[in-house]
């Protein structure tokens, strides 16, 4: 096929067409390039004038036609970076973010390499568990979802990234673990977005599933089934982290206060919100 424009040219192309859309346009027209033409990002910066067929040309096209749409970039490439980790992600669970990675971090920060047991409940595409397990692989790490097409995707990208020690299975909440289990951590990034939120159909998060956003009693009705059946789980000493949403620091600190959590605190993310709050049982 005859190529009719360059590598620079359709990275402008793609920046100006997605600007009104997005707050990383020129990122998002190089990362769909990228996976066009299956080339880094870097090496648009050494080539940027080499020519690109019509084929890729039109293919790209297509993609920058979805990503208007606010279809998010990883669900059209089938993938996201987490915690310097590529993970396959799909429409069946939510695209792990950065402040997820502050969850992680707060987790370990207060927990060593010792044969601790940890579970993880909702674990999507098992961005969590599998960054714990990079980090402190002695863990013993259960990792849990309702959703059986997320156990599959989290199973996959356990096996992809040589991390098939970590126990993936399908379970809502506490309901398929053993009675008699003890867990040193349990970590949790459930859905805690108010169902009236009008951001729920705007931008990228209505592409999202609403089974892993949305809970009850303007968010917190998944926090506090966690939190309170999470007390029967977790051994003497035992501590439990939520993130939850930007406004909802008070309410999870109350909650586990109310149920006899102690020495609890909250984090916060990248941009100065709370973010993340955890207590010891």
């Amino acid at each position: 096929m005859m190529a009719i424009s360059t590598i620079k040219k359709l990275i402008h192309l793609g920046e100006v067409t997605l600007a009104q859309i997005s707050d990383s346009a020129k990122l998002d027209s190089q990362i769909l390039l990228s996976f066009v033409l299956q080339k880094p990002i870097s090496y648009f910066y050494t080539w940027p004038d080499e020519q690109v067929s019509q084929i890729h040309e039109k293919t790209f096209l297509a993609l920058l036609n979805r990503r208007s749409n606010y279809e998010p970039i990883a669900y059209i490439t089938g993938e996201k970076e987490f915690w310097s980790m590529m993970f396959k992600v799909a429409p069946s669970t939510l695209i792990p973010r950065p402040d997820t990675e502050v969850l992680v971090e707060t987790v370990l920060k207060h927990h060593n390499n010792d044969k601790l047991l940890c579970c993880d409940l909702g674990t999507g595409s098992g961005a969590i568990a599998l960054a714990l397990a990079s980090e402190r692989p002695s863990w013993l790490i259960d990792a849990l979802d309702f959703n059986v097409e997320a156990v599959y995707l989290a199973q996959e990208n356990a096996t992809t990234l040589g991390f098939s020690d970590v126990n993936i299975y399908q379970s809502h909440w506490f309901s398929q673990v053993l009675s008699q289990k003890r867990f040193d951590i349990i970590v949790s990034n459930p859905p805690y977005i108010d169902k009236e939120d009008p951001h729920l159909t705007q931008g990228d998060v209505q592409y999202e599933p609403l089974s892993a956003l949305v809970a009850d009693d303007k968010g917190m009705k998944d926090i506090q089934n966690i939190a309170q059946q999470g007390r029967n789980y977790l051994k003497a000493n035992g501590m439990i982290y939520f993130e939850h949403g930007y406004n909802q620091g008070m309410q999870v600190r109350d909650l586990l206060l109310d149920l006899g959590y102690q020495n609890i605190e909250t984090v916060m993310d990248y941009n100065g919100n709370e973010r993340v709050t955890f207590g010891r049982i």
